[in-house]
Protein backbone atom coordinates (compact mmCIF):
# COMPACT_ATOMS: atom_id res chain seq x y z
CA UNK A 1 0.00 0.00 0.00
CA UNK A 2 0.90 3.21 -1.26
CA UNK A 3 0.36 4.91 2.62
CA UNK A 4 2.41 2.13 4.74
CA UNK A 5 5.37 2.63 2.15
CA UNK A 6 5.06 6.27 2.52
CA UNK A 7 4.75 6.74 6.40
CA UNK A 8 7.88 4.01 6.77
CA UNK A 9 9.82 5.91 4.85
CA UNK A 10 9.01 9.77 6.11
CA UNK A 11 9.67 7.44 9.73
CA UNK A 12 13.10 5.94 8.46
CA UNK A 13 14.02 9.39 8.21
CA UNK A 14 12.98 10.94 11.77
CA UNK A 15 13.78 8.25 14.60
CA UNK A 16 10.64 8.55 16.63
CA UNK A 17 7.56 7.91 14.28
CA UNK A 18 5.64 11.36 15.78
CA UNK A 19 2.58 11.26 13.17
CA UNK A 20 0.92 14.35 14.15
CA UNK A 21 4.22 16.41 13.56
CA UNK A 22 3.91 19.45 11.33
CA UNK A 23 6.30 18.07 8.98
CA UNK A 24 4.61 14.35 8.87
CA UNK A 25 1.58 16.35 8.23
CA UNK A 26 2.96 18.69 5.20
CA UNK A 27 4.78 15.46 3.79
CA UNK A 28 1.51 13.98 4.20
CA UNK A 29 -0.65 16.68 2.31
CA UNK A 30 2.59 16.47 -0.14
CA UNK A 31 1.75 12.98 -1.21
CA UNK A 32 -2.19 13.67 -1.20
CA UNK A 33 -1.10 16.73 -3.64
CA UNK A 34 1.03 15.00 -6.55
CA UNK A 35 -1.16 11.87 -6.37
CA UNK A 36 -4.40 14.57 -7.24
CA UNK A 37 -2.80 16.38 -9.46
CA UNK A 38 -1.84 13.37 -11.62
CA UNK A 39 -5.41 12.82 -11.17
CA UNK A 40 -6.82 15.53 -13.16
CA UNK A 41 -4.18 15.67 -15.28
CA UNK A 42 -6.29 12.78 -16.72
CA UNK A 43 -9.68 13.67 -15.70
CA UNK A 44 -9.96 17.40 -16.08
CA UNK A 45 -13.70 18.01 -15.56
CA UNK A 46 -13.39 15.96 -11.98
CA UNK A 47 -14.74 19.09 -10.15
CA UNK A 48 -15.05 17.57 -6.69
CA UNK A 49 -11.44 16.06 -6.87
CA UNK A 50 -10.69 19.91 -8.21
CA UNK A 51 -12.42 21.15 -4.98
CA UNK A 52 -10.44 18.41 -2.84
CA UNK A 53 -7.14 19.66 -4.39
CA UNK A 54 -7.50 23.10 -3.09
CA UNK A 55 -8.77 22.22 0.59
CA UNK A 56 -5.94 20.17 0.85
CA UNK A 57 -3.38 23.18 -0.33
CA UNK A 58 -4.88 25.15 1.58
CA UNK A 59 -4.23 23.46 4.75
CA UNK A 60 -0.70 22.87 3.65
CA UNK A 61 -0.29 26.20 3.28
CA UNK A 62 -1.39 27.02 6.84
CA UNK A 63 0.80 24.65 7.91
CA UNK A 64 3.76 26.20 6.02
CA UNK A 65 3.07 28.86 7.43
CA UNK A 66 2.66 27.71 11.12
CA UNK A 67 6.30 26.18 10.80
CA UNK A 68 7.47 29.12 9.43
CA UNK A 69 7.05 31.45 12.39
CA UNK A 70 7.14 28.69 14.55
CA UNK A 71 10.86 26.92 13.71
CA UNK A 72 12.60 28.85 10.17
CA UNK A 73 15.39 26.35 10.19
CA UNK A 74 12.98 22.95 10.50
CA UNK A 75 11.01 25.06 7.83
CA UNK A 76 13.40 25.64 5.52
CA UNK A 77 15.00 22.09 5.94
CA UNK A 78 11.44 20.57 4.86
CA UNK A 79 10.70 22.57 1.77
CA UNK A 80 14.65 21.50 0.79
CA UNK A 81 13.49 17.74 1.32
CA UNK A 82 9.87 17.58 -0.38
CA UNK A 83 11.37 20.94 -2.91
CA UNK A 84 8.01 22.62 -2.47
CA UNK A 85 9.08 26.29 -3.57
CA UNK A 86 10.62 27.66 -6.53
CA UNK A 87 14.60 27.79 -5.20
CA UNK A 88 15.78 31.62 -5.83
CA UNK A 89 18.96 31.29 -7.72
CA UNK A 90 20.75 34.81 -8.38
Amino acid sequence: MVKNSFISVISQEEKEQNRGSVEFQIARFTNKIQRLTSHLELHRKDYSSQRGLRKILGKRQRLLSYLAKKNRVRYKELINRLDIRESKTP
